[in-house]
């Protein structure tokens, strides 16, 4: 079940990419042309931090591969979590940046600015929610050390 949605998402994913972020950005310009300058680079923004979404369900998808065979418990998983974490990492400086710009830029605005107020508001949740589940999957990668090196003790024991 859990690689049904793995899956599902990545594939999500894909059509956001292909299909939703490119037409919701020429939408936008059309709406609004002076948008223009801006929609290139959040468009391709937008489409990486999608890949690190996908890059990193990818690694989920390994470590489940992992659990199924019972090898969870050992070296080859840092791999996949250090995955995990390098891609929350470079979704966060990514909306990192998209915050930055928003907040320095003269970004026009079609009416009182309340889209931009939101749009800073979503990338500075973004930062947040990123920030957060690198800070978790750190924890749980030394949570992950801890039991492979305790799995090696009992191993010797045993």
């Amino acid at each position: 079940m859990l690689r049904a949605g793995v899956v599902t998402a990545i594939l999500l994913g894909l059509f956001g990419q292909i299909v939703v972020i490119p037409t919701a950005a020429a939408d936008e310009v059309e709406r609004f042309p002076p948008y223009a300058p801006f929609a290139a680079p959040y468009v391709t923004v937008a489409i990486v931090g999608v890949a690190c979404v996908q890059v990193a369900l990818i690694a989920v998808w390994m470590l489940l591969a992992m659990v199924e065979r019972d090898a969870i418990f050992t070296p080859l998983a840092f791999r996949w979590v250090d995955i995990i974490t390098g891609c929350s990492i470079v979704a966060t400086l990514l909306a990192i940046g998209v915050t930055g710009h928003l907040l320095v830029a003269s970004i026009p605005s079609p009416t009182d600015g309340m889209e931009l107020i939101g749009a800073t508001g979503a990338a500075l949740a973004g930062v947040a929610v990123g920030a957060s589940f690198t800070m978790l999957t750190v924890i749980m990668r030394g949570l992950l050390s801890k039991a492979v090196d305790l799995q090696a003790e009992i191993a010797t024991v045993v």
